[in-house]
């Protein structure tokens, strides 16, 4: 161990290269590689937000579901299509107040 020491005390070139080769080896993976850690959190807030949205889908889901079950009744198709709509039985008139 002596060894190591004295030869960096003799060579203080030699201590600043391996000093700034880890540094800039550090700096590399933290923040410049592909799997770094400033690209882990830019994916887990993008993660977070498909997350939300896929919540966001899966509530208009169901309520397009509902809406399917409550429609295939014909009488309640009917009175959708009337409010929604505009349509009318034969020999019948509407009057759309707004």
């Amino acid at each position: 161990m002596s060894r190591i020491k004295s030869y960096f005390k003799t060579n203080k070139g030699y201590k600043i290269a391996y000093i700034s080769i880890v540094l800039l080896f550090l700096v590399w993976i933290l923040f410049l590689d592909s799997h770094s850690w400033l690209t882990h959190r830019e994916l887990n807030k993008e993660i977070e937000l498909l997350e939300k949205r896929k919540a966001e889908f899966i509530k208009a889901i169901d309520k397009d579901e509902k809406a399917i079950e409550i429609l295939e009744n014909i009488d309640s198709l009917e009175k959708f299509a009337r409010e929604n709509f505009g349509h009318k039985r034969e020999k019948e008139t509407l009057f759309i107040v707004e």
